[in-house]
């Protein structure tokens, strides 16, 4: 069994995607990031950058003891790995998945996060913030774009690198961005959403970035405030 520390967040749901997709049995455990749940001893056992999502493995393929992670990226690919899908076997499959995994990572997600940030959450408006993150999150879709002009999805067939793009690009509106500029994403994304187990994954979830709730004081400085692990 594995258990998943969820919260419905981009970096979240794409795990929920990836379950979803592969019928892998796992066991959802809910941490509401606005209380605080991820500052908890039990959890920052887990993941020590107190940061969802999260899983432990209790039957790894070694047949050794409980195997934990942190890291979306790290969790994707130690899933496929271990199921044998959505992850090419081939040397040059699986690194051209693996890089934009990595390209998910290190770029679309920082930049879009900060964007929906300082145009959604942030208390005032720094006119400066939001340009610099809107231009370099619009520079990101347009290389997506541009990868996805001669093939259905990122690096050839689904794979863990679309189920970690497509949970960025959702909240596209909240981040400024009009998927009508971006022929080649805007098909891939639609393509992805009629998906059954893309349809599951989303059922209830509110996309917070392009229609937030009010979130309390407390509630904002536990999110946007410098509270650490102690």
């Amino acid at each position: 069994m594995i258990d998943l520390y969820y919260c419905g967040t981009p970096n979240g749901l794409k795990m929920k995607l990836f379950f979803e997709e592969t019928q892998l049995p796992h066991r959802v455990i809910k941490v509401d990031i606005g209380k605080g749940e991820q500052f908890r001893p039990d959890f920052l056992k887990v993941s020590p950058n107190n940061k969802i999502p999260a899983l432990v493995d209790h039957a790894p393929v070694d047949g050794g003891k409980p195997i934990a992670l942190f890291e979306s990226g790290a969790m994707l690919l130690y899933l496929a790995d271990k199921i044998g899908r959505f992850l090419p076997k081939d040397l040059r499959g699986r690194n051209d998945v693996i890089k934009w995994l990595f390209w998910q990572m290190g770029g679309l997600g920082p930049m879009a996060g900060q964007i929906g940030h300082f145009n959604v959450y942030a208390p005032e408006k720094v006119p400066y913030a939001i340009d610099r993150y809107a231009r370099e999150t619009t520079r990101l879709y347009k290389v997506l774009d541009r990868q996805l002009a001669d093939r259905d999805f990122i690096a050839g067939d689904y794979s863990i690198a679309d189920m970690a793009c497509y949970p960025w690009i959702v909240p596209h509106k909240g981040h400024l961005q009009s998927l009508d500029d971006h022929p080649h994403l805007q098909r891939w994304f639609e393509t992805i959403a009629r998906r059954p187990a893309v349809i599951r994954a989303y059922a209830g979830i509110h996309d917070s970035y392009s229609s937030p709730k009010p979130i309390s004081a407390a509630e904002r400085k536990i999110l946007f405030g410098t509270q650490t692990a102690s």
